[in-house]
């Protein structure tokens, strides 16, 4: 069946970004958002984001989270079409893994850029547009691991684990004006969790995969009104599979 998003009223709507939102979570964001009447305007390096958001009404741009000149084009989309930003919704692709030590400068790089500058360079971007809007939201998706690493994603666990940190230094200073940001750290998530093998699922008390779908919602809660007095905070959606306090 083809999706069939809210029809939104063009005056009044409001406007998310994905950047991302090709596959996996960024795409379930996509249709959630615009299921839920928001006017989506979507990027991702395969075009898939774009063709998407344009099916629902919305708009896109085909780009890396990595280039600053994609991320800037995706906010003037968003201005000159819909004439307004209320959230924006950061999620990312896979950074190299291997053992720490052997893992190159160029590597640890790209993962800079995909993990943490893309959050900070799309945080000076949209910010002065969520002012102007009255106050909105960003969601940057995370990973269980940025608070309990795992040596099989070191490059996501460390760069993940410096963004929890700018999260907290942004809802600081951009609170007063209205702004939120958090972060939302997945466990095992998949498109279809029915596929997954049970043996994977063991160490987590749920004894399941998250779909998309479902993490989708909890990234539409974290951006809407409904987490209204919530920021600066890491929520994990993980089954409980995080051991830590």
């Amino acid at each position: 069946m083809p999706d069939t998003p809210a029809a939104p009223d063009p005056a009044s709507a409001k406007v998310a970004i994905v950047v991302g939102g090709g596959s996996g979570i960024g795409r379930a964001c996509v249709r959630e958002f615009a299921a839920n009447g928001y006017r989506v305007v979507a990027m991702s390096p395969s075009g898939r984001a774009r063709e998407l958001a344009e099916s629902l009404g919305g708009a896109g741009v085909d780009g890396s989270n990595t280039d600053p000149e994609a991320l800037r084009a995706v906010v003037d989309l968003a201005i000159s079409r819909f004439g307004r930003i209320d959230v924006v919704i950061n999620s990312s692709g896979h950074a190299a893994r291997g053992p720490i030590l052997e893992l190159t400068d160029d590597e640890w790089l790209t993962g800079m850029d995909l993990y943490l500058m893309n959050v900070v360079r799309m945080a000076r971007l949209a910010t002065p547009h969520l002012v102007a809007a009255g106050g909105g939201a960003i969601v940057n998706v995370s990973t269980a691991g940025a608070l309990e690493p795992s040596a099989a994603f070191p490059v996501s666990a460390t760069l993940r684990a410096a963004l929890a940190s700018f999260t907290k230094l942004y809802a600081t200073q951009y609170g007063p004006q209205g702004v939120r940001m958090n972060n939302v750290l997945p466990g095992l998530t998949k498109d279809d969790p029915s596929a997954v093998p049970a043996e994977w699922t063991e160490g987590i008390p749920l004894r399941r995969a998250q779909s998309t779908a479902e993490l989708a919602r909890v990234i539409r809660f974290l951006a809407t009104e409904e987490s209204a007095y919530i920021t600066g905070q890491n929520l994990r959606a993980d089954g409980g599979e995080t051991r830590s306090i």
